[in-house]
């Protein structure tokens, strides 16, 4: 394009520059001189010919030496005498006929200034508008990109883990291929889709995918490209966007993040954006107006439902929405078997075991298990991905990367191996607690120590025995340090918050005290427009708030206490799990029972990355399977 630009402007360079040269002539050859200069030489006899042309006389004289030359000179307009003085002294003189200007470049040579600003001014208002699309006078046309059969697609055999909401979009679809299987009963087509879940749960994925299926027309855009500095720009781009779907019918028009444009009217501090409202006023009129928009369903996406308005969820807008959770065990286990299609596996990957052990995980957290652990199966040179890279790259993915280049001292490796030994500990004498799944005191990420558990099964709600036990486990570290080394660090200032909070939801928000009772004290205000809780009533007492206090302070000493007996009568076995923490830095769960039962601990050697050989004949390092090793485990 830049190139196109170059050579078209070069054309206008140079087709200018011609018309001025033709429209001025270049000066004849000749020597000039003064007028003056040349009645002299005309009085002394000295000039042979003269040929007068309008306002000029040129011709030849003679100088001092006898020698031909030419000469040129301009001649002023009151002089009619010239002719005869050239004629008394004997000068042949030639009177050239005035050129006649045709009259077609008389008007062009006067009109040229006009034209040429008029040809600018078209060529730039073309360039801006981008012949129609894309330019900077297109800023009212809508965005939206067509999906054609060529862009990469997306199947339903690519999106895993939410059925329900594959289902509800597959009937879309049919509805659009074959309407008279639904409409013979009295049915509508749905006019709106949308689609609510956290992040990275396939959203997006899944209205790919919908492309992918539907023998339809799919237009796609963002929610903030209907947003611009220029006023009235947004509602512009909706009525142009629904124009285009109109002429396309039936077809899909998908709109991601749609709460950049879809928020809560008159929302915020001062006001609301007017621009922004007026954008979504010209969507809610578009989706559902005096105009119908039959063929027409708009499918968006969007992980904050709740500032959302409510003219924009009510049904014959959006008729349906579709939640697309975080995905089950079962649902792992399918996202999983997706993203290892192309990854060669190893034969001891239990994917059934991998998907229990990423509890919480959404779709883009698993997609990005998989592409770690096939990094580091590359890193180690080996020919297959193995369990212990999944291993690795599991840890990684849920406690942090490793900072080994982190220099620490013996007492602070000693200090941070009480602490996780500690929270290990209580967690393995707590019978509602998750069990230990890996402790490692090698920093990673912010921590300098991780204790990580995993539960058995997925937990959709929690009891108030479980919550108490996560207090206790919370308050292990600090004991472990305290009753060995007698001192107190800061290491434990994120377990004290997460316990205090804790502890706190569990008085004020979900009534599990019995001195407070089943009540919610201090609601929480959210404010739509920023996205997010910004104070909370003030409808509570102060003497409310001083028996809230208590209680919470109550509740964290009883389970620092639970904790503390736990630690004194096993003092031996957080001894133990100490000093293996400080020789090997990371154990997991069936090493820490091996430790806790005073057996010793084998393990073979650390596997080390591959490096390129020095000599070419140099064998290649062995591949396979891989055994799980200190190094392995130490990733996170």
């Amino acid at each position: 394009m830049i190139g196109k630009n170059l050579l078209l402007w070069l054309i206008i360079g140079i087709t200018m520059v011609s018309l001025f040269n033709m429209f001025n002539p270049p000066l004849k050859p000749g020597e000039g001189m003064t007028y003056s200069a040349f009645i002299q030489k005309v009085d002394g006899g000295m000039v042979d010919t003269a040929r007068i042309k309008e306002h000029e006389v040129s011709g030849q004289y003679r100088n001092l030496q006898g020698d031909l030359r030419t000469y040129q000179v301009t001649i002023p307009n009151n002089d009619p005498g010239l002719t005869q003085r050239l004629i008394d002294n004997h000068v042949e003189v030639d009177v050239s006929k005035p050129e006649e200007v045709p009259f077609l470049l008389s008007v062009l040579i006067s009109w040229f200034p006009m034209l040429l600003l008029i040809a600018v001014w078209v060529f730039f208002m073309r360039q801006m508008q981008g012949g129609g699309r894309g330019g900077a006078m297109s800023f009212g046309k809508s965005k939206a990109k067509l999906l054609t059969q060529n862009t990469n697609k997306v199947t339903f055999s690519d999106v895993a883990g939410c059925d329900e909401a594959k289902q509800e979009v597959t009937e879309v679809i049919e509805f659009l291929r074959d309407p008279s299987k639904f409409t013979r009963l009295g049915g509508k087509i749905p006019k709106g889709v949308l689609l609510v879940g956290p992040p990275g749960t396939g959203k997006t994925l899944l209205a790919r995918a919908i492309a992918g299926e539907a023998d339809v027309p799919f237009f796609s855009i963002s929610g903030s490209d209907f947003v611009e500095m220029f006023v009235g720009v947004g509602a512009s781009r909706v009525r142009d966007m629904f124009e285009q779907a109109k002429k396309s019918a039936p077809c899909i028009i998908f709109v991601d993040e749609i709460d950049a444009m879809g928020r809560h009217r008159g929302a915020g501090i001062g006001g609301g954006n007017d621009e922004r409202e007026q954008t979504l006023n010209q969507m809610l009129v578009e989706m559902d107006g005096f105009e119908a928009n039959e063929g027409v369903i708009l499918v968006a996406a969007t992980n904050r439902p709740d500032v959302l308005d409510p003219a924009l969820l009510r049904p014959g807008r959006f008729d349906r929405q579709v939640v697309v959770p975080r995905p089950d065990l079962k649902g792992r286990e399918e996202i999983l078997r997706v993203h290892m299609r192309k990854v060669p596996l190893s034969s001891d990957v239990e994917v059934k075991s991998l998907a229990r052990g990423t509890p919480g995980f959404s779709g883009a957290d698993l997609a990005n298990l998989v592409n770690e652990a096939a990094l580091n199966a590359a890193r180690f040179g080996a020919d297959r991905v193995g369990n212990a890279d999944f291993e690795t790259a599991k840890d990684k993915v849920m406690m942090g990367t490793e900072r080994r280049s982190m220099i620490i001292s013996d007492d602070q490796k000693k200090t941070t191996a009480y602490h996780e030994a500690g929270h290990t500990l209580v967690a393995k004498y707590l019978k509602t607690a998750d069990p230990v799944h890996k402790v490692s005191i090698i920093p990673r990420g912010q921590a300098l120590g991780v204790t990580m558990q995993l539960p058995v099964e997925d937990r959709f709600n929690h009891d108030a025995e479980y919550l108490k036990d996560q207090i206790a486990i919370m308050m292990g570290g600090r004991l472990g340090e305290e009753l060995v080394l007698s001192q107190k660090t800061t290491g434990a200032s994120n377990d004290f918050e997460r316990a205090t909070q804790l502890a706190r939801n569990m008085v004020t928000q979900w009534g599990m005290s019995d001195e407070l009772g089943p009540m919610v004290y201090g609601e929480r205000e959210h404010e739509p427009f920023l996205g997010r809780e910004i104070t909370r009533q003030t409808n509570i007492s102060e003497e409310t708030a001083r028996k809230i206090d208590a209680v919470v302070r109550k509740m964290v000493d009883d389970n620092y206490n639970r904790a503390k007996d736990i630690l004194v009568e096993h003092m031996d076995q957080l001894h133990m799990l100490a000093l293996a923490l400080i020789e090997y830095e990371t154990l997991d769960g069936p090493e820490i029972d091996t430790i806790m039962a005073g057996k010793a601990l084998h393990r073979g050697e650390p596997r080390q990355p591959k490096t390129p050989p020095q000599d070419p004949s140099a064998a290649a390092p062995e591949t396979g399977t891989h055994v799980p090793t200190e190094e392995a485990g130490q990733h996170s």
